[in-house]
Order: structure tokens, then C-alpha cells, then sequence
């Protein structure tokens, strides 16, 4: 049979088909049997009338239809087909088991559809999870790379500290020393020459010598108050022997006469039972606190304020100077951070925290807190 014949005799069977299926109402089979007759005509058999139909039956049901819809059709364009084949098969039998191997293949390219969705639906969660593993490396990198510049950052700090401290240690060196070469020295060559002056005048004149001998005395006692001064500064000895307040309003008599600022002092009397590292370190941190007060603020007033909080004691010391840019000042290079890394470094060695607050116009605000149970014992007993 030509190949032309068989095309056109597919379209009849596809037209007359489609005609079938658009009914609403059940129709007449007649039109079935003419195709089966025409096929016979042809040549054709059982096997080629359901090529025929199959190629038919996808045209028509399978691409526009929904499931239920297609599945009703495809029950109707069976029916059309076993009647179709009535003419070509002898018996009914044969033509149900026609029916049977359509209905099986049907089931088959259904079952293989719903294969493929699933397979599309595993394919794009497959998809999915391996865009969210890249983002989550992305992150990933973009983290560690904030806590390399951030560990660069530290180790940067930690070497301009580290050269801040030996100058300041040598600056204190070099003060020290011209104290004691300019002042000292000085002083007991003064006394040393007096005391001989004194050697002569008693041998050859007593007249004066009483007067002599206060003067000398009273350099040996400005020496003294020297050293001692040298003493306080370097470690208060009234901090051992008295407690932190009576170190405090001692190093806070003398600010006031030094720099003319009034400082006033409020604390609780449980303090002096917090262990003798974190006082030191309280003191330590009023002291430098108070000396940037005098060097930068140009305050009249300052105030030191200790409270006992919850599991913890808080110092602060707030002055109403001219203030300055937090910012500015944290970034800076210079001799003026240094005291406040340095407030901060005595702070976190003993599991306290550091804070700075000022505006410019609006004074400093230096807040220092202290554990008064060791953070590493777990709530454990005080030290």
C-alpha cells in the first residue's frame, strides 16, 4: 500500500474520530465500521487500523485535556475502535483483546508521564539544594574573610599597643629620671653644701646656726615629699594598707590641688571586700581616667560614682568638658588612645568590661565594669 493512500486514510480516521469524541451524547457507531470496511479495502490489518488509531489517539486527547477529561476519551475512542476493527476480526474476542493491549498501552505511556513529572520535581529540588549549598559557601567565604581582616586588624592593634607602651614606659623613664637628677639631686648637693656651711659656722660662729639647720631641714622634707610622691604614683601604698576609697579621696586631694578640678566621690562599703587585683585594677582606671580629664577636657567638674549591680560592680567617671568624637578618637595613632586601650587591656584581665561615651560639647562619660564572681569559676565564690 502507497504511502499516500495510508495518510490519507489516517486523516479520514482521525476526522471521523474527532467527530466521535466531540459529541456529548453517545452516537452512532456507523461511521466506525465504514473505517473498518475502508481498511479492509486497503489492505490493511488489525495491527496497522491500531497504529492508525494510536497516532489518532495522541493527536486528539493526549495534549490539551486534563487527566479525567482524557481519561473518559480515551474510554470513548475505544469504544470507537473495537467497533472499527468489528469488520476486520471475526470474532468479538479478538477484538476485545485489541481493546486490552490499547487500554494496556494507554496505561502505560500514563504511568511513564507521571514517571517523567517526578523525575522533572526531583531534578529541580536537586537544583535548588545545590544553589543554596554555593550561597552557603559564598557566606561561608565572605565570613572567614571578615574574621581574617578582623584577626589582621587585632594583630595591628596589638603591635601599635604593644609600641605605645614601651614609649610611654620610657617617656615615664625619662620623667622620672629628670626628676630625680633636677629636683633630688639637686636638693641633697643644696643639703650636702649646708651641711658643711654648718660644720664651719659652728666652729667659728653660733649666731644663725638655729636658722641654718630649719632650712635644711625643710629641703630634706620637701625631698621626702618628693620620694613619697614618686611612691604614690608608682603603686599608693594606702591602697594595701586602707582600701581602694581612701586611695581614691587621697589621689583625688591631690588632683584637685594640682589642677584646680573639683572631683567628687560616691561608693558603697562593700567594695573594699572585692579582691585586691580588680581594686587595683578600679583605681588604675580612675587614675588614668581623671589624668585624661585634666590633659584634654578642660573641665571644672568630674564626678567618680562606684554602684554595686547585680553580680557585678560599676565605676564611672563623667566629667563636663569640651568631650570629642568617639570615632576620631578610637582610630587615632597617637599618645591619646593609648590611655584608653589601656583602660580596656586592665579591664578584660580581670573578665570586666570597657566603655567610652562623649560628644563634643556634651562632656566624657567612662564606664567600667567588674565581675564580683571570677567568670571562669562558673558563678563560683568571690576572689
Amino acid at each position: 500500500m502507497k504511502k499516500a493512500e495510508l495518510d490519507r486514510l489516517s486523516r479520514q480516521y482521525q476526522a471521523v474520530l474527532r467527530k466521535h469524541l466531540k459529541r456529548n451524547r453517545p452516537a452512532g457507531l456507523q461511521p466506525a465500521k465504514a473505517l473498518g470496511r475502508r481498511v479492509i479495502s486497503a489492505g490493511l490489518e488489525t495491527l496497522d487500523l491500531a497504529r492508525i488509531h494510536q497516532q489518532a489517539l495522541i493527536e486528539l486527547v493526549l495534549p490539551d485535556y486534563s487527566p479525567r477529561v482524557r481519561d473518559a476519551m480515551v474510554r470513548r475512542a475505544g469504544t470507537f475502535f473495537a467497533e472499527a476493527i468489528t469488520p476486520i476480526e471475526r470474532t468479538h474476542r479478538v477484538a476485545q483483546e485489541n481493546y486490552v493491549r490499547l487500554d494496556r498501552l494507554n496505561e502505560r505511556l500514563h504511568r511513564r508521564s507521571a514517571e517523567l513529572a517526578a523525575s522533572n520535581r526531583q531534578l529541580k529540588q536537586e537544583v535548588a539544594q545545590r544553589k543554596l549549598a554555593e550561597e552557603a559557601l559564598k557566606e561561608s567565604e565572605r565570613h572567614y574573610g571578615q574574621l581574617l581582616e578582623q584577626s589582621r586588624q587585632m594583630q595591628e592593634q596589638l603591635r601599635l599597643l604593644s609600641r605605645q607602651l614601651l614609649s610611654a614606659q620610657e617617656e615615664e623613664r625619662k620623667k622620672i629620671s629628670r626628676e630625680l637628677h633636677d629636683v633630688i639631686a639637686q636638693t641633697l648637693t643644696t643639703i650636702n653644701v649646708r651641711l658643711a656651711a654648718l660644720k664651719k659656722e659652728a666652729a667659728l660662729n653660733t649666731k644663725g646656726l638655729e636658722r641654718s639647720i630649719a632650712r635644711t631641714q625643710q629641703l630634706v622634707e620637701h625631698s621626702v615629699d618628693i620620694v613619697h610622691r614618686f611612691a604614690r604614683e608608682l603603686r599608693p601604698t594606702v591602697l594595701d594598707d586602707l582600701g581602694l576609697i581612701p586611695a581614691l579621696h587621697t589621689y583625688m586631694k591631690s588632683f584637685r590641688e594640682q589642677t584646680g578640678i573639683h572631683v567628687s566621690l560616691s561608693a558603697f562599703a562593700e567594695l573594699e571586700q572585692v579582691n585586691g587585683d580588680k581594686r587595683t585594677v578600679l583605681y588604675r582606671v580612675a587614675q588614668e581616667a581623671l589624668t585624661n580629664v585634666a590633659r584634654h577636657a578642660q573641665a571644672s567638674h568630674a564626678e567618680v560614682r562606684i554602684q554595686k549591680l547585680e553580680g557585678a560592680v560599676c565605676m564611672k567617671i563623667k566629667d563636663n568638658g569640651r568631650g570629642f568624637q568617639e570615632q576620631r578618637v578610637l582610630r587615632a595613632e597617637k599618645g591619646n588612645r593609648l590611655g584608653l586601650l589601656g583602660m580596656k587591656e586592665r579591664l578584660e584581665m580581670v573578665g570586666g568590661d570597657f566603655t567610652v561615651t562623649s560628644a563634643p560639647g556634651k562632656g566624657t562619660t567612662v564606664r567600667a565594669q567588674i565581675p564580683l564572681m571570677d567568670r571562669k569559676s562558673g558563678g563560683g565564690r568571690r576572689r
